[in-house]
């Protein structure tokens, strides 16, 4: 064996004799063969992280039992006629009165979990720092799931079953079959948390069974209704098949079950009450059957977010949907022909009538802020746009197209107005515009109530490294908290909004 090495090691002294390293390499690399591996560390991350409602709003420390608990002095109430305060020489005035609600929320634990093997440690090193980045990477899908809780979770608010369709065929040119052929279709209306966890490829969420690390076992409900009655409708080939239902309160988007009677699959979702079928229908969706009951909220797990807060009853928030209109087309932002939206400007004098507030901010889909700014750029409106350029610009002509609208001014205000941003945001779903006041007015004399909301901590963000057990190790991120909106009636949405 070492007369065989030895001559080996000769042999390949010969070689580099003869041409060097490089005569060497050219002996031993074929095409496929012996090539080096340029990885850059450590690796990407390409995934968005934007949560400027979690970083936004105040959190508040101190939470102790099993809810946070507060008082409302809704209204001072005069004697007599409220608004009068007179008083006859010598007497004394009736004695005024107070309108008072008590109020709670209760505390909940949001969490997340992850796990590295000790070999993807070992086999990490000089890469990248795996356990670190677990932890960074756990800790900010925690605060995404944090971002969408805050504005749409659901502890409270149940979806009403929606009205059986009211369906209609029509038309001409269309491809889906008709021969004739009589169509039944069922309804299902979507919370926040059921819109963004359904979809055509997976299907509409009704509840899941979530196996924890612990080996235990939970069920969460997605956001979906109750499915609606089927309603029928005969089409020949070449109408198109048109269908509505009533808006539901708290429903963000609808599905849509179609198909012959009892064969029923989902064939669209949609942000607004209505939908056309004017093609033929997708096969392999998700049957209808596979919906039943309400799934809306989870009233043991969750806390309401500011969305769903608004929403529900007796919130004072304003909440207008707009009408149905004409059915798969829907009704859009309506043009003032002043540079502004007729719908927004409802909004913000309803909110300074009834309670002298007015959102800080407006949170849009990207396809509201296309229809915003569609609506307000107009021919009509642009003598009253200017445009201002420097004198000492190197470029006196310069204009920039794609201008959009970030900014609304509301001039229901007792100092005179002023401007509200308008912010994208990613989680707002399209056909929605919802607005929310981060500070109430100094009339609120703001020293009692110095945050609209704010979350309220139990414990909060705490990470816990669980005893080794297995091979891996194994950590969680968790919070104790509850979302406490002191002044729902501060919120504003406008719901059902189609895209035009």
């Amino acid at each position: 064996m070492t007369t065989t090495v030895q001559e080996t090691l000769a042999l390949l002294k010969s070689i580099q004799a003869q041409g060097g390293d490089e005569a060497l390499a050219k002996s031993i690399t074929t095409a496929q063969g012996l090539v080096a591996y340029d990885l850059q560390a450590p690796a990407k991350n390409l995934y968005p992280q934007y949560t400027p409602l979690r970083n936004e709003i105040p959190r508040v420390g101190g939470g102790i039992g099993l809810a946070t608990n507060w008082r409302v002095v809704q209204a001072i109430n005069g004697s007599g006629f409220d608004a009068m305060g007179w008083v006859p020489e010598g007497q004394r005035s009736g004695r005024m009165s107070y309108q008072t609600a008590n109020r709670s929320a209760s505390f909940v634990t949001i969490g997340e979990e992850d796990q590295i093997s000790y070999e993807a440690i070992h086999a990490g090193q000089g890469f990248e720092d795996l356990q670190a980045s677990m932890r960074m990477r756990l800790l900010q899908k925690m605060m995404q799931k944090e971002e969408h809780a805050i504005i749409g979770g659901n502890a409270s608010l149940v979806l009403a079953q929606p009205t059986a369709p009211t369906l209609s065929a029509g038309g001409s040119g269309a491809t889906l079959p008709g021969a004739p052929t009589t169509y039944s279709v069922i309804v299902v209306a979507l919370t926040y948390e059921g819109f963004r966890g359904s979809s055509l490829a997976s299907g509409v969420v009704t509840s899941k069974t979530i196996t924890g690390a612990d080996g235990a076992n939970y069920t969460l409900n997605g956001g979906s209704s109750a499915p609606s009655n089927a309603a029928t409708q005969a089409i020949t080939l070449g109408q198109v098949l048109s269908c509505s239902t009533p808006a539901v309160t708290g429903a963000v988007g609808y599905a849509w079950f179609v198909g012959t009677s009892g064969s029923e699959t989902l064939q669209a979702i949609t942000t607004i009450n209505s939908v056309k079928f004017s093609a033929p229908l997708a096969g392999g969706r998700q049957p209808a059957s596979a919906v039943s009951g309400d799934h809306s909220r989870n009233s043991d797990y969750a806390f309401d977010g500011l969305l769903t807060t608004a929403l529900g009853a007796g919130s004072n928030a304003y909440v207008n949907y707009l009408p149905t209109g004409t059915a798969g087309t829907g009704s859009t932002l309506t043009s003032s022909g002043r540079g502004s939206i007729v719908e927004i400007d409802v909004m913000l004098k309803a909110m300074y009538d009834n309670y002298q507030v007015s959102p800080s901010t407006l949170y849009v889909n990207s396809q509201e802020l296309n229809n915003i700014t569609n609506k307000v750029l107009t021919n009509s409106s642009a003598p009253l746009l200017r445009y201002d350029q420097p004198v000492n610009s190197s470029d006196p002509i310069a204009l920039m197209a794609g201008g959009t609208v970030s900014m609304y001014f509301n001039p229901f205000s007792n100092n005179g107005g002023y401007k509200i941003p308008i912010k994208i945001h990613p989680y707002c779903p399209p056909g929605m515009i919802w607005g929310w006041s981060k500070d109430l007015p100094i009339q609120y004399q703001s020293n009692n109530v110095p945050n609209v909301a704010e979350i309220k901590t139990r414990k909060d963000y705490y990470a816990i490294d669980w005893p080794i057990k297995t091979r891996q190790q194994e950590s969680g991120v968790y919070a104790e908290e509850v979302l406490a909106v002191y002044a729902p009636f501060a919120m504003g949405v406008i719901g059902n909004i189609a895209n035009g």
